[in-house]
């Protein structure tokens, strides 16, 4: 009867060894797996710094001028350009009411043909 008492308890501690020896390498594993996740991280936050260099670098405002004049065939702008807000177009008529449910239908049905807006001013046409 001692024997079996015997063999019973030296049973349960090879079985609690064994059970605590797979219980230190679940978390030797873990803790490898956490230094990895770390170094993955860290590689991230090194390859977002990079990333935000380049870019201030490729932001730069002198280095997107220069850029312009290089390869854009721009001029300054002539005070001619400009133009007084009673020699632009009137603004064309709304082809479709607002309260239209249905717009495309509404145009479809409509019988009488809608002349297109221009972006011609009374100045030009008059000038033809």
């Amino acid at each position: 009867m001692i024997r079996l008492v015997n063999l019973l308890v030296i049973a349960a501690l090879v079985a609690a060894a064994a059970h605590v020896y797979q219980i230190k390498f679940e978390s030797t594993r873990q803790a490898e797996r956490l230094a990895k996740i770390r170094q993955e991280i860290r590689s991230e936050h090194d390859a977002i710094a990079r990333l935000r260099a380049e870019w201030s670098r490729l932001d730069n405002p002198a280095r997107i001028q220069e850029l312009a004049k290089r390869h854009l065939a721009l001029k300054p702008v002539d005070v001619r350009q400009f133009d007084r807000l009673q020699g632009l177009p009137e603004r064309p008529p709304d082809l479709v009411p607002p309260d239209t449910s249905d717009p495309i239908g509404f145009l479809i049905d409509k019988p009488e043909p809608v002349e297109p807006p221009t972006g011609t001013t009374k100045v030009q046409k008059a000038k033809r």
